[in-house]
């Protein structure tokens, strides 16, 4: 025996298999649908557990000494796991320095370029005198994405805080005896027909539909979606004044049951305040009205629904006539309320007064 072999057989611990092992290696180095490197590894495991010295495993399998070793190590710390994986190796020495990545980010956070709004790869590679990946890389490292943009609007209502304190309680507290109501209407809903007809969905390539469209008119969707089940109250008119509205609150009143009271959350559009309106709300005193603060529709979870509708059956629609988007729309509604979606909300009221709280903070540090 070799003075090799001997100092292989001092150096290398010995494998231990237990049944589970020793059956899970016997499949592996005999699968023929595995990956070689698998394979590999079980043979070496399993020669090594017979008491083979990683010399003549080498040999035998065609590999070097040190990956015998490496491998034989992995299955003492990692046993089966170890296999599964590559063994981890040392990452590559960063080729820029400090200094640069700390320059990238400086100029992407707090400027940009010249006759530009915003820095792409290329204009900051080229100013940095970097490659483009290296810029991406540093990006990505730091979770930038200059060519990304949020919208958000804060709401100035002098009684914003009144108004959301009273809306969130009514979802999150209901009274007793009583609906709540999401209303608000969705207006200038277009009957839009396109110029040539689309192709299906097939495998491989989505459906499509021609950019351009005729126009037939349009109508208004007003919408009341209860929080009690998910059913929503639904009527298309072809106008949004406050005649429309009145006429609205009508269906509501008669398609709800009467012994209940109602509180209709609304948003402050001006068919909503109108004096007529308020008469009417006088002599059906089971109404409440409650006003979300302007510039929140969020708070109004009826705006949820509208994009259920929009995004289900209207935006893809193809319609010849009015007539035809107003019977589209309500067999949505009737389709939805025989499985209605309660929309739950969660958030209290505190907890948004805290959000817009370090919302205004961070626009005042740009100030």
């Amino acid at each position: 025996m070799t003075e090799a072999i001997l100092c292989d057989m001092r150096i290398a611990s010995p494998i231990l298999l237990s049944e589970e092992e020793r059956a899970v290696l016997r499949t592996w180095t005999h699968g023929r649908s595995l990956p070689l490197r698998l394979v590999q590894r079980a043979q070496i495991v399993a020669m090594a557990a017979e008491g083979i010295p990683s010399q003549d495993i080498a040999q035998t399998l065609e590999v070097s000494r040190p990956t015998v070793q490496l491998w034989r190590e992995r299955f003492l710390a990692l046993r089966l796991e170890g296999l599964k994986k590559d063994a981890p190796r040392p990452g590559r020495i960063p080729s820029l320095p400090q200094k640069k990545v700390r320059a990238v980010v400086q100029a992407t956070l707090h400027t940009t370029p010249r006759g530009a709004t915003h820095w792409s790869i290329r204009t900051m590679a080229k100013a940095q005198g970097i490659s483009r990946m290296a810029v991406q890389r540093i990006w990505d490292r730091h979770g930038l994405k200059p060519h990304l943009t949020k919208t958000f609007k804060l709401s100035r209502d002098q009684r914003f805080v009144e108004k959301l304190y009273d809306v969130v309680g009514l979802y999150l507290n209901p009274p007793d005896k009583a609906l709540v109501l999401c209303v608000d209407e969705k207006s200038q809903i277009q009957a839009l027909d396109r110029t040539q007809p689309g192709l299906p969905i097939k495998k491989g390539r989505c459906g499509t539909m021609t950019h351009d469209y005729k126009r037939h008119g349009t109508t208004t969707l007003f919408a009341a979606l209860s929080m009690l089940d998910g059913k929503v109250i639904g009527d298309c008119m072809p106008r949004h004044r406050h005649q429309e509205f009145i006429r609205f609150l009508n269906k509501i009143d008669a398609e709800t049951p009467s012994n209940l009271d109602l509180h209709l959350i609304v948003d402050n559009y001006a068919t909503h305040k109108h004096p007529r309106v308020k008469s009417w709300m006088r002599r059906h005193p089971r109404f409440h009205i409650h006003f979300i603060p302007t510039s929140s529709s969020w708070l109004n979870l009826v705006e949820r629904w509208f994009r259920e509708i929009t995004d289900k059956r209207i935006r893809r629609g193809s319609f010849q006539s009015v007539p035809e988007l107003i019977a589209a729309i309500k067999d949505y509604l009737k389709s939805h309320n025989q499985n209605p979606r309660v929309f739950v909300w969660k958030a209290s009221a505190d907890s948004i007064m805290t959000k817009i709280a370090k919302c205004k903070e961070a626009l005042g540090t740009l100030h």
